[in-house]
């Protein structure tokens, strides 16, 4: 399997609608479904979920 595949380049979207956006990889085979992480939005000034965005 090629590496792009496997671990494919995600954007997670803040979820307070600020618009702020973190770049990660994430693992397929771990993960499967849309990632959600609880990160720090520094618009919002406060911790919120980011949704994974396709």
């Amino acid at each position: 399997m090629a590496r792009n595949e496997l671990r494919p380049v995600v954007r997670l979207r803040s979820t307070a609608g600020t618009g702020f956006t973190y770049v990660t990889r994430k693992n397929r085979r771990n993960d499967p479904d849309r990632m959600t992480l609880r990160k720090y939005d520094p618009v919002a000034g406060r911790h919120v979920d980011f949704r994974e965005e396709r």
